[in-house]
């Protein structure tokens, strides 16, 4: 079966979350104008109230709280593999870890999210540690592509800010639907894109033997498996080097200095500063995102213009107009999603890479890097909330640390092996495809157990929730 176009895909996200919304406002508006009292009145609101296990609201959580039990092995289990394979597919796992706390661990969904970006930090920055000493498998740049990263990272950052406002209004339900929508979507689309993927390899590789067993001589012998030592060796670099190359400090800054512009937004909501520090991220996002586009744009002008075929990133698409709104508009869609989830934004961006042409070993490290910097300024705006117990976080970070790193290990040297680079979008097919099950699981008991408390299930006021 053939993958969709680009175009045909994005009609359906886009018709299919049209279609949730304005049922839910049509639902909502129906519903309230009748006089008596119903599920989507505002006179059912019932609190949230903060949930931990063993620990109380009024009494502090301390390290003696967090017991080995039966739960939290399973909880172990599940994050380490849920980190590792999450990270391998550079969409974090936030889908998987959501639900593993709320159901098995017992944590209110709001401190779930809470630790689910705890996990998809530690997980993050020990794959970037990782990927950061590991050469291109083609090229003589860097594995992370930080023109990639510089362009999509304030817009999902932007989108995460606008994501996070979304799920205080938006009903839970909506939230759930929207996200299977999505979720389904991109893992199919994904999962299409490594059988196409999986094909060429296969075909690679067939004519590889050939070429390798049927090698012929002048004297019309065939010379098996003979090799032949390049004119120029290539020379082999150490760790260090390796690691030295793949920095660039000047970039980095860059990112850092936009994770501390969003950070800057950490004031009492609904005050007056508040809505003045919102206001200026939207400006803030597109000057840098601007800037990068222009950059990519002219490069590849500039690149047309002399016949130079060679792409300044790994993106293999032409940097037009039109393919840079596409990317700004997929950037805040993956904010947002990250924002109503709980997760980095990977759900969308590690697909986006792959469809605009980027390799997956570097799609996966890039959309690893830049799911570190969102993930750790949703950890430090959890923490001044004092929204997850510090015991329980540091014990899962840990495991996602570790997760991160021999999850990179072992799908590297499987790549090595097998020499298929498609494992990583199964994978990331895979972890797509499984939080849709686990949040449409999650969502729809919930959505019943609030029907059955006669909860209000309409668009809440962003001031009154908070």
């Amino acid at each position: 079966m053939p993958m969709l176009p680009s175009r045909v895909f994005i009609a359906y996200l886009v018709s299919a979350f049209s279609c949730a919304v304005l049922s839910a406002v049509f639902l909502t508006n129906h519903v309230s104008h009748q006089n008596k009292p119903s599920l989507l009145t505002p006179h059912h609101v019932s609190a949230t109230p903060r949930v931990w296990p063993v620990s109380t609201s009024s009494q502090p959580f301390s390290a003696d709280d967090l017991e080995p039990s039966w739960k939290l092995v399973l909880a172990t289990v599940i994050g380490f593999l849920g980190s590792a394979c999450g990270t391998v597919g550079g969409v974090g796992g936030g889908g998987i870890f959501v639900p593993m706390l709320n159901l098995l661990l017992g944590f209110d969904t709001k401190s779930a999210a809470a630790l689910s970006k705890c996990m998809i930090m530690g997980a993050s920055a020990s794959s970037v540690w990782y990927n950061l000493r590991v050469p291109h498998p083609s090229k003589e740049v860097p594995i992370l592509d930080y023109d990639l990263a510089l362009l999509f990272q304030p817009m999902l950052m932007l989108g995460i800010t606008v994501g996070v406002s979304l799920s205080v209004v938006f009903p839970y339900w909506l939230i759930t639907v929207l996200i299977i929508i999505l979720f389904i979507g991109t893992s199919s689309r994904s999962f299409f894109k490594g059988i196409e993927m999986w094909k060429e390899e296969t075909l690679f590789k067939r004519e590889k033997v050939k070429h390798q067993q049927t090698l012929v001589g002048e004297d019309k012998t065939v010379r098996i498996d003979t090799k032949y030592e390049p004119l120029i060796p290539k020379e082999e670099k150490s760790a260090i080097e390796i690691l030295c190359f793949n920095l660039r400090w000047k970039r980095i800054l860059v990112l850092v200095a936009v994770w501390a512009s969003f950070l800057l937004n950490d004031v009492e909501a609904c005050s007056a500063w508040y809505w003045v520090l919102f206001g200026l991220q939207f400006p803030i996002a597109l000057m840098l995102f601007g800037y990068e586009a222009v950059k990519l744009y002219k490069e590849h002008k500039s690149r047309i213009s002399t016949g130079n075929q060679e792409c300044i990133c790994e993106a293999s698409i032409e940097w037009t107009a039109m393919n840079l709104a596409f990317c700004a508009l997929c950037g805040i869609v993956g904010g947002v999603v990250g924002g109503l989830l709980g997760s980095g934004g990977g759900f969308v961006l590690g697909p986006l890479l792959l469809e605009i042409g980027v390799i997956p070993q570097v799609a996966s490290a890039t959309a690893t890097f830049v799911m570190m910097f969102s993930s750790s300024l949703s950890v430090v705006e959890f923490y001044l909330l004092k929204r997850f117990p510090i015991p329980y976080a540091l014990y899962l970070t840990l495991v996602s640390v570790l997760a991160g790193f021999w999850g990179q290990f072992f799908v590297r040297r499987l790549i090595a092996f097998l020499g298929r680079a498609s494992i990583i979008v199964f994978i990331l097919s895979g972890v797509i495809f499984a939080s849709a099950l686990t949040m449409g699981v999650v969502g729809i008991e919930s959505s019943i157990q609030m029907i059955n408390n006669h909860e209000f299930m309409g668009f809440l006021g962003f001031c009154s929730s908070q």
